[in-house]
């Protein structure tokens, strides 16, 4: 695929990394070499962009795993800086994802309760690849206070970002973390001018994304990542469906992003409560965004995915960490693995990861 134009960058190809949690910073948050190494090689293995995994925005709440990295610190920025250069010099770009998880909240350490919405926890249970807590602890509801902590976090990460020398930045207001919770009537169910309609569930949104855009200014790459689902409720579905959607969409363009990430389970599925186009869909029909799909994307597939949606980014998630050089691989005509999930075991970290590529190598 040939150079594409994206949110001010100019891309060698419509390939993009997914952002994919490996929890192998510091204790401290810090980016390490080995990071560096994994990023890199997705950069040498063909990606035009890589978009790192969800990094926290604050020394409260935002951290949700052990082993996260974070964006609030010089030592991070630095960690971080390394990784930039790095990929640059690999001949692609790179969006730093800043995420705060809510109650979704498997270790933070800076305190033992987490924030959220309500005192609503999420569906189902932790996830075993990144923790070992069994049950989900119930948050506290957010104060007005809480809330501009939050917004205050996202801004001045975003501001570090541009200064470790990022492309852009992608927020992450999908899979059931803070930004998503507030938008979703499972977790929001205040009765401030932050819960409620459609429009008070997305105040907190577009405070954040407006406060990103001051940081940054007017000609760095902002974007949002949306779903409806979760990483624990793949059935949940925005009560106001199709339309909600895109009041959704066009309310976070208005506010200053230049880009939306669509995911889901399966980039065509059809998943609202009404109407029978796809979350792409939705956001192909807004004027004035770039898009990125991501859904299950392979080797298989990925014509069909660049035919529907001609001037979109395919994000690549389990394809590509079974196989980093997973562009080159399609280039070559080489074959292509599918993923097993015992590298990712017992916890999906980059060491369990290259230690079964050691065991299993041919």
């Amino acid at each position: 695929m040939l150079a594409n134009k994206f949110a001010s960058q100019t891309l060698p190809n419509r390939f993009a990394l997914a952002p994919m949690t490996r929890i192998s910073a510091e204790v401290n948050g810090d980016p390490n070499d080995l990071m560096a190494d994994h990023y890199e090689a997705y950069a040498k293995g063909g990606f035009g962009l890589i978009i790192t995994e969800g990094t926290y925005t604050d020394d409260k709440a935002s951290q949700g795993y052990a082993n996260q990295p974070g964006m609030i610190s010089d030592s991070q920025v630095a960690g971080w800086q390394t990784i930039v250069n790095r990929v640059h010099e690999a001949g692609s770009k790179i969006f730093v994802q800043l995420m705060h998880a809510g109650a979704q909240f498997q270790a933070n350490r800076f305190t033992d309760q987490p924030l959220a919405p309500s005192a609503v926890v999420p569906v189902g249970a932790p996830l075993g690849f990144y923790g070992d807590q069994k049950e989900w602890q119930t948050p506290e509801a957010m104060t007005a206070s809480d809330i501009q902590v939050a917004i205050d976090g996202f801004s001045q990460s975003a501001a570090n970002a541009k200064a470790a020398g990022f492309d852009g930045i992608e927020l992450h207001g999908a899979n059931g973390y803070l930004l998503h919770q507030f938008l979703s009537t499972h977790f929001n169910q205040r009765d401030d001018n932050y819960g409620g309609s459609l429009d008070n569930r997305l105040r907190l949104v577009v405070e954040v994304v407006k406060a990103v855009r001051r940081a940054v200014g007017p000609d760095f790459a902002v974007g949002i990542r949306l779903s409806q689902v979760t990483v624990t409720d793949p059935d949940y579905q925005f009560p106001e469906g199709q339309s909600g959607f895109q009041r959704i969409v066009e309310s976070v363009r208005d506010a200053g992003v230049d880009f939306i990430h669509t995911t889901d389970g399966d980039v065509r599925r059809t998943p609202f409560i009404d109407g029978d186009l796809a979350l792409a869909d939705v956001v192909a029909g807004v004027e004035g965004l770039d898009l990125i799909v991501n859904g299950g994307i392979d080797e298989t597939n990925f014509h069909d995915a660049a035919g529907d949606y001609p001037d979109a980014l395919l994000a690549v998630g389990k394809k590509a960490l079974a196989n980093p050089d997973f562009v080159q691989r399609l280039k070559d005509g080489k074959e292509i693995a599918d993923i097993h999930f015992a590298m990712l075991q017992p916890k999906a970290t980059i060491r369990n990861e290259l230690a079964w590529r050691k065991e299993n190598a041919a």
